[in-house]
């Protein structure tokens, strides 16, 4: 019986319709590496026998009696790929606005939960010969960012007609019974005052560590302490898509000219667009913004159960200086303070606490806090979310289609109704946005604001 871990649980539990908590990856591809050509029928043949080996896209959740215990993954034994594939032509002109379109309103609709927690809308009808997409749409209690990455890895290979071995295949357990989940609740709220007892002492001492980094200003910054803007606020279920790339030997040039990390380019490419955006939009703030910046920590777990592997460090984003090289330096410093402050925190901690979320209760809260608006009221606990996942570095096929770009998109949350994610992969850095519909209608300025700073950048580089 594999039960859900707490932090996997969290995003069912916070779940709703106004903010529904999954990760999707909008994939461009050339079918005609295709080995006999792309046809609708094949491709979903083939992405059927994969699918079928990889016990991930299989399972689905399968709750307890009174919710007293995190639902548990069982095999899904009425398994159809046709509940999970989706067929679209891209609507004239079938330009990059259409597609983003298309995207958001496959983004914003929830998944089934009565079925395995994916699906893959493929889209025909894009410029250029045999040129298509897919859109992949997977449930963050399933997956984070590099477990997401990963089971694509397993659809796709570095040679059109090569796939990597699938995982490891295990035995699929029948759904438990309602004594054996009884059983299992009963035990672990026996477990759970000896657990906060162990917890505690370490939960106190970083609250401290944290107050003081903060006031003294060498660490991460608090959170409700980020300036408000119109990105921050209560959201509906209605999405906004953009997408951008840039090349990673400039990222890579910026990066050595200044001895700073990729990860630094990357943030300072989203401040200078996130400076341009704000600035046209009449509401650039004196102080900077406040960014959650989601880490893996798949290699220093000790955990061995739960798809998310996956903590947080807040950074500025210091969009208040004009001089780009400035903002490099700044947020060079900066990361260099929060990464310290955020690798003396155990790796486990939020996955720890997060064992001890009530639920119902917390299901709830969610929705009183939607209903309220509550968002709008207090203050802004962070501006926006920026990941940064690495991606392979040499071309991949999926199912024999080349991949020619691969767009993440996070979810968003009310009060940060914007998610910024970034992968490099087979020379390019490929930049994904999503946001809040409401707060942000059109995403295309910000999205093209990122080359234009990578062009400030290398100018600045001499």
């Amino acid at each position: 019986m594999q039960v859900l871990s707490g932090l996997d649980a969290s995003f069912l539990y916070l779940e709703t319709t106004s903010q529904p908590l999954h990760v999707c990856a909008l994939l461009t591809l050339d079918g005609s590496t295709i080995p006999g050509g792309y046809r609708f029928d094949d491709f979903v043949g083939n992405l059927d026998q994969r699918v079928r080996l990889i016990p991930e896209f299989r399972r689905k959740l399968h709750n307890s009696p009174l919710n007293l215990v995190h639902p548990v993954w069982v095999e899904d034994a009425g398994f159809d790929i046709g509940h999970h594939v989706h067929r679209v032509g891209l609507p004239s002109p079938r330009g990059r606005d259409e597609l983003a379109r298309l995207c958001a309103r496959f983004a914003a609709r929830p998944l089934d939960r009565r079925r395995p927690l994916w699906e893959i809308c493929v889209i025909e009808g894009l410029p250029g010969d045999d040129a298509f997409a897919v859109l992949i749409k997977m449930h963050h209690a399933a997956v984070d960012g590099v477990g997401g990455a990963s089971l694509i890895a397993y659809l796709a290979g570095v040679e059109p007609a090569a796939l990597p071995p699938p995982p490891e295949p295990r035995e699929s357990a029948p759904p438990p019974s309602h004594v054996d989940l009884l059983k299992a609740s009963a035990a672990d709220l026996l477990h759970r005052p000896g657990e906060l007892v162990r917890l505690l002492p370490g939960l106190l001492g970083v609250g401290s560590r944290w107050l003081s980094s903060a006031l003294h200003r060498r660490g991460m910054p608090m959170p409700f302490t980020a300036p408000r803007t119109s990105l921050n606020g209560t959201i509906t279920g209605h999405r906004s898509v953009a997408f951008t790339s840039v090349d990673l030997d400039d990222v890579k040039q910026v990066k050595n000219a200044f001895g700073v990390t990729v990860n630094d380019v990357v943030l300072a490419l989203c401040t200078g667009a996130l400076r341009s955006f704000l600035e046209a939009r009449g509401e650039l703030p004196d102080d900077p913004l406040v960014v959650t910046v989601p880490v893996s920590v798949h290699d220093r777990s000790v955990r061995e159960s739960g798809s998310n592997h996956v903590s947080a460090f807040f950074a500025l984003l210091p969009t208040h200086l004009a001089e780009p090289v400035a903002r490099v330096y700044a947020i060079a410093e900066n990361n260099r303070l929060a990464k310290q402050h955020h690798f003396s925190i155990d790796a486990d901690m939020l996955a720890d606490w997060a064992e001890f979320a009530p639920a119902r209760l917390l299901g709830l809260a969610m929705r009183a806090y939607s209903a309220l608006r509550l968002a709008d009221k207090h203050p802004v606990v962070h501006n926006l979310v920026i990941s940064n996942v690495p991606g392979p570095p040499v071309p991949l096929y999926l199912l024999g289609a080349r991949i020619t770009g691969m767009y993440p998109l996070g979810p968003v949350f009310h009060g940060a109704g914007l998610n910024i994610t970034v992968i490099s992969s087979d020379g390019r850095v490929d930049v994904g946005l999503i946001g809040a519909r409401e707060l942000v209608p059109d995403l295309w300025s910000l999205a093209d604001a990122v080359p234009d700073e990578m062009q400030q950048l290398l100018k600045a580089t001499g």
